[in-house]
């Protein structure tokens, strides 16, 4: 340690949110650079490449094959695919000297499906999987915590090509339980969950979570069957249409300064007989859809008025549209709209798609705008006074809600995430004609799959589980070194001892991080502690007495030695 690239620091660093940031940048793992733009120092570097050696081993045992492409990519194949479009602010853009449009890559489908096309012309080629460990880069509008959401990371992305949906499915399948033996390895705690496929494409998708109270993505599961899904792919169970016949017509009152669905409901106790909820309205929220290659589309979303728009369900509903909330210049420009007193009467008059919650069934009543100022409905019936064009996920997600799966409620948690797969299909291979000749003679367009690990983010996840007040605490797949050998003994014998045990040791093949500094014991302790190697040597006072003493960064235990016997111990202790 007197020579290694490492300074600690006993203090926080101002801009840290959560305890893995706070630890990998005291501990001198990595230092900031820019915002989301971090240096790997010396040990964290080593973090990282032991987690990349875990996942490139896991891949190689299912048959995928390592490549490097750039991460300094043309524009043409993005166009093509109309990514440059769809991914917006987070792509970096850039220009060559000779003005041509280049970015750097987010994500590599595309290049992976122009390189199988280049080389691959046969069915007898058929099925493969290529994979690279290589820097993305995201403009994060707001980076935060550290290398958890950076600007730029270290991610594992790996293809599948085959021939049909069999094929395609194998794949999956085999990444699915090679992702489940990496994060086994790298003993992290993480939950398997339905997903979304956004900007990518594709159909079946599912995320890998690794538990964390400072996790950006909410996900919800059902205790009761293991149901686990990420919010955005929660499918909400529709309850059954209700009889229509013999339901009292609806009625529109005068409900002046009601534009909330709290002074609604309050104007309705006051003022009619009944004891009306939040549940009993029918809220609707107009917005704006911006679909790559069409014009702004204004639609209605009809959700209970006791939930809220969740905007990411929202958003995942219409992808690859994005979506905006109507300004003050859209409601002007369309009279109908009358604020806080939206009906469905008037969308659909005017032509406006009307998309409700899957719970808006025929013969369900409800307290909605009758599209003048101070005026609203009353037992408007779904399927008799109005018809929705369809339906759409986009009210909030809450805990108790009845799981998709028909099993019992769920509950909800925060996870972040590590992994991510996806059965693509066709999108990419659509798009650039990556065609083999079949076993008939006849072209075959490959189908493929994508399947993404979060390289970088894993060392901070890792982190992020795996700490005490005092520091970090490493699994031995992934801790910089095994054993943290601390020379607290001024004694020439006593350094001359822990420098042979340190040879000693690296010749048993157990790498030793040496803390031969002439700093204090307490330094070099709580030093120890806030690196977080998980097996702890120390030669101090008892070496004159013939012991040393080995502890446990995790359980805390120390255990004297005898020095004679230090090496087997230790050995042992290590590859226990």
């Amino acid at each position: 340690m007197s020579t290694l690239f490492l300074r600690t620091l006993r203090d926080d660093p101002a801009d840290a949110e959560v305890p893995s940031h706070k630890l990998l940048v005291r501990a001198g793992y990595v230092r900031r650079v820019a915002p989301g733009v971090y240096s790997w120092l010396p040990l964290g570097l080593r973090v990282l490449k032991a987690i990349e050696d875990i996942v490139r081993e896991e891949m190689n045992a299912i048959g995928a094959q390592e490549i490097l492409l750039p991460a300094l990519l043309p524009r043409e194949p993005y166009e093509a695919t109309n990514r440059w479009t769809e991914y917006g602010d987070a792509l970096f853009r850039l220009k060559d000297r000779k003005g041509a449009d280049m970015l750097l890559g987010p994500t590599h489908e595309e290049l992976f499906a122009q390189l199988v096309k280049g080389e691959y012309s046969s069915y007898k080629d058929m099925p493969v999987i290529l994979y690279q460990i290589q820097t993305k880069y995201r403009d994060e509008e707001r980076p935060r915590a550290g290398i958890l959401r950076g600007r730029e990371f270290v991610m594992k992305d790996a293809y599948s090509f085959d021939l049909d949906e069999a094929g395609l499915k194998k794949a999956y399948d085999l990444h699915r339980e090679a992702y489940q033996k990496i994060f086994e390895r790298l003993q992290v705690k993480y939950v398997i969950v339905s997903a979304t496929s956004g900007a990518m494409g594709g159909s079946a998708s599912e995320e890998f979570l690794a538990e964390a109270e400072v996790g950006e993505d909410t996900f919800v599961r059902c205790l009761e069957s293991g149901y686990a899904a990420n919010v955005e792919a929660v499918v909400t169970r529709a309850p059954e249409p209700r009889p229509i016949e013999g339901l009292p017509e609806a009625v529109v009152h005068d409900t002046p300064g009601t534009e909330t669905i709290d002074s609604l409901v309050e104007w309705a106790n006051a003022n009619l007989d009944g004891e009306f909820t939040a549940a009993d309205t029918l809220k609707n929220v107009m917005v704006k859809l911006h679909a790559p290659g069409k014009d702004p589309e204004i639609i209605g979303v009809g959700v209970p008025g006791d939930r809220e728009v969740d905007m990411k369900r929202l958003e995942a509903s219409v992808s690859p549209a994005e979506v905006e909330l109507l300004t003050d210049a859209d409601f002007a420009a369309n009279p109908f709209l009358v604020k806080g007193y939206i009906g469905p009467k008037a969308l659909q008059a005017n032509g406006v798609r009307y998309l409700v919650d899957p719970r808006v069934v025929d013969g369900t009543s409800w307290i909605t705008g009758a599209d003048e100022p101070g005026r609203h409905y009353f037992g408007l019936v779904a399927g008799r006074d109005f018809t929705p064009d369809g339906t759409i996920e986009a009210a909030e997600v809450r805990d108790g809600d009845p799981s998709p799966d028909g099993a019992g409620v769920l509950v909800s948690a925060k996870g972040i995430e590590i992994g991510h797969i996806f059965q693509l299909g066709q999108k990419y291979t659509d798009a650039f004609e990556v065609d083999v000749l079949g076993e008939n003679g006849k072209p075959v367009r490959l189908t493929q799959g994508s399947y993404g690990i979060g390289v970088s983010r894993l060392v901070a996840v890792i982190a992020e589980q795996s700490h005490d007040d005092k520091g970090l605490r490493w699994p031995r797949s992934v801790a910089p070194f095994d054993v943290h050998l601390v020379i607290a003994n001024k004694d020439e014998a006593a350094i001359a001892g822990a420098e042979t045990l340190a040879a000693d040791l690296d010749a048993a093949g157990i790498e030793v991080l040496l803390d031969d500094r002439k700093a204090s014991p307490g330094v070099k302790f709580k030093d120890a502690e806030l690196l977080g190697m998980p097996t702890v040597v120390v030669v101090g006072r008892g070496y004159a007495n013939g012991t040393i003493e080995i502890r446990d960064r995790f359980t805390g235990e120390a255990t004297e030695v005898a020095v004679d016997g230090a090496v087997d111990a230790i050995v042992g202790a290590v590859r226990a």
